[in-house]
C-alpha cells in the first residue's frame, strides 16, 4: 500500500509549475481552479484507489464514474504473444475519459505493456504516472522532448498516442479533431511499429466548445479550455461509450507517395471511417 497522500493539490501544481510566481495567483483564481477541476470529487477516488496502479487504476476511475464501454473490432487488436510493438492513435473527443478508457482496454490486452505520451501534469496522478511518457515541449524539460518520443518508441511498450495533441473542436457543427501531428508516423516507421486505428465516439458540452473556440481564435498561446476537461469528465457519470477498433496498418504503408504530415491526415481519416463502415 502506498501511503503517500494521492490527492491533488491545486496550490502545490501551481508551486510546482509556476515556482514562487504561484504566490501572486489570486487566492479567487485558486478557489475557482479547485472549484472546475471538482478538488473534492476527485480526491474522493484518488483517496479510494491509493495503491492502485496502471491498468487497476484506470478501470477503477472507470467504475468510479459508472462509465461502461462497448467495444467494437476488438478482434483487431493484436494479440498478447504478438511480439511486435504498435502504435495506437485515436481522435481525442473528450479530452479524458477517452483517455483513460482506452488506457483500460490496453493495459487489460497487454498486461499494462503501454504507454501514454501526455501532458507532463497528468504525472501528478500516481496511479496514472507509471504508465505515461511525460512531455513537456515548453519551460525547463522542453529539450527534452525529443529524447523522451524517442525513447518511447524504441521501447519494448506498445504506444497509445492521440496525434491531435489536443481534444477535438466543432467548427460549422461538426465535431473532429485538430490537424494530427506527423510524429506518430515517422516514429512509426523509425521503430518498425504497425499502426492501429481507433475511433473513440463521444462529445464534450456546447459550452466548452464555444469556450475551445474563442481560446483558440483570441488567447491561443494558453489552452483556457484545458482547465475544464476535468469538468468535461464529470458530466460523463454514468455514461455507454462506443469505441472502434480497426485493422493494424503496416508501417510500410507509410511510403514516399505522401509526406509523413500527409500520411497522419490520411491515418486521422481511416480512423473517422471506422464508425460509418460499422453503420453500413
Amino acid at each position: 500500500m502506498n501511503n503517500q497522500d494521492p490527492r491533488i493539490d491545486i496550490d502545490r501544481v501551481l508551486a510546482s509549475k509556476l515556482g514562487d510566481k504561484s504566490r501572486r495567483v489570486p487566492r479567487f483564481v485558486v478557489s475557482y481552479l479547485k472549484h472546475i477541476i471538482h478538488q473534492d470529487w476527485v480526491n474522493t477516488f484518488l483517496v479510494e484507489a491509493n495503491g492502485l496502479e496502471g491498468t487497476a487504476w484506470l478501470e477503477a476511475c472507470l467504475r468510479y464514474q459508472g462509465v461502461t464501454l462497448n467495444v467494437l473490432g476488438r478482434d483487431n487488436l493484436p494479440a498478447k504473444d504478438d511480439p511486435r510493438r504498435y502504435t495506437f492513435v485515436s481522435n481525442h473527443p473528450l479530452g479524458g475519459i477517452d483517455g483513460v478508457a482506452l488506457g483500460s482496454i490496453l493495459g487489460r490486452q497487454y498486461d499494462d505493456r503501454f504507454r501514454y505520451l501526455v501532458n507532463d501534469l497528468l504525472m501528478n496522478l500516481k496511479g496514472l504516472a507509471p504508465l505515461c511518457i511525460p512531455i513537456n515541449k515548453t519551460g525547463r524539460q522542453a529539450k527534452d522532448f525529443p529524447a523522451q518520443v524517442e525513447g518511447g518508441f524504441h521501447s519494448d511498450n506498445h504506444i497509445l498516442m492521440f496525434p491531435a495533441g489536443i481534444c477535438s473542436r466543432r467548427h460549422k457543427g461538426e465535431i473532429h479533431d485538430t490537424e494530427w501531428k506527423k510524429t506518430f508516423i515517422t516514429k512509426s516507421i523509425e521503430a518498425q511499429r504497425d499502426v492501429v486505428p481507433i475511433y473513440f465516439d463521444g462529445r464534450n458540452s456546447n459550452f466548452f466548445y464555444r469556450l475551445s473556440n474563442i481560446s483558440d481564435r483570441l488567447i491561443k498561446k494558453v489552452n483556457i479550455a484545458m482547465m475544464y476537461l476535468v469538468d468535461e469528465m464529470y458530466k460523463n457519470n454514468g455514461k455507454t461509450f462506443n469505441i472502434y477498433i480497426g485493422k493494424p496498418i503496416p508501417w510500410q504503408t507509410f511510403d514516399h507517395s505522401r509526406t509523413p504530415k500527409q500520411w497522419a491526415q490520411w491515418v486521422q481519416q481511416q480512423v473517422y471511417t471506422l464508425k460509418i463502415k460499422d453503420e453500413k
